[in-house]
């Protein structure tokens, strides 16, 4: 016994952190668009952070329970609800069997994660849970959720007398009102007419309804090269910024292809890969220049900051 879809959302699917080293293969690496609001959800119920969780797009779903479970929902506010009552975010919640848990109005932010404590019954496939729906693999028989769907847990929580009176500090986690996406030069950014690079940094971008968690496609003024020329296709990767023929770019998201043929004029940060996977069609954004040591130091103290929560952590369970 796990969970049943009563309502299956917009957009709702199984992901973990993704299929690592099949990329030369062309198997994208897919996994949660927003990797550290599910890596902070599973830290919060001491789970691996690999853990696979339920992404919830925009309009998040209805899930019935079957079984009592502990589960932390992170990432966007939809205004999760747990039998109608506000459900809180970022701490573990008890949850018991026959309870609703439902989404509402978009507050801020595109994508909540629903954790499980030990996770759902779902098989690995190529090493990962993730789904890879144009692929029709991976995750719960290749695809989004849908309604009467069910899903086992692989443990079940059977501690709900325990009250949680805690919760993980939500600054943790970066403001979603943040426009400024940081970046570094790509290998073709000299390429680009000098009127384009400083548009790049200066203009205000739009993402467009065409997007998707294969890549978001941008309206601004179009960035030209100094001179159209052949490239051989290359490595690209989740925040790597391509610009076509139209000069609109496009910046691939999780479900990347593992080569593209553009020229790359910016790459996103690691660091900021969560805010941008929080953005949707119609939002803002702009790009600051930041060099590869600052977007290092950024992730190390990123890293820092989980491992010290990990460790205040566990001594709540304890």
């Amino acid at each position: 016994m796990g969970i049943k879809v009563v309502k299956a959302g917009m957009l709702t699917t199984v992901q973990d952190l993704g299929r690592y080293g099949l990329q030369r293969y062309g198997m994208p690496v897919s996994g949660a668009m927003d990797s550290y609001a599910l890596r902070l959800g599973n830290s919060i119920l001491e789970n691996p952070d690999n853990e696979a969780a339920i992404e919830c797009t925009v309009m998040g779903p209805t899930i019935y329970f079957e079984q009592e479970q502990l589960i932390a929902v992170t990432g966007a506010d939809l205004s999760p609800t747990i039998d109608g009552n506000p459900l809180p975010m970022w701490k573990p919640v008890p949850v018991e069997a026959g309870s609703l848990i439902s989404f509402g109005r978009r507050n801020f932010g595109c994508r909540a994660y629903i954790c499980f404590q030990g996770g759902l019954d779902i098989p690995e496939i190529l090493g990962s849970r993730s789904t890879y729906s144009k692929g029709q693999i991976g995750g719960w028989k290749g695809r989004s959720l849908q309604e009467g769907d069910k899903i086992a847990f692989r443990r079940y929580y059977v501690g709900k007398e325990e009250a949680f009176h805690w919760a993980v500090d939500p600054n943790l986690y970066p403001d979603l009102a943040t426009t400024v996406i940081r970046v570094m030069e790509g290998p073709q950014f000299a390429g680009f007419e000098s009127e384009a690079q400083k548009s790049f940094f200066s203009d205000v971008f739009t993402i467009s309804n065409n997007s998707d968690r294969m890549g978001y496609r941008l309206t601004s003024k179009p960035l030209r090269l100094t001179a159209q020329k052949e490239l051989l296709s290359t490595a690209v990767t989740f925040g790597s910024i391509q610009v076509p023929p139209d000069g609109n770019p496009i910046i691939l998201m999780a479900d990347h292809p593992t080569t593209g043929g553009y020229p790359l004029i910016a790459q996103v940060a690691t660091i900021d890969l969560p805010l941008l996977a929080q953005k949707g069609p119609n939002d803002h954004i702009s790009f600051e220049r930041i060099s590869l040591d600052e977007a290092h130091n950024l992730l190390k103290k990123q890293h820092a900051q989980l491992k010290k929560l990990k460790s205040a952590i566990a001594l709540k369970y304890e």
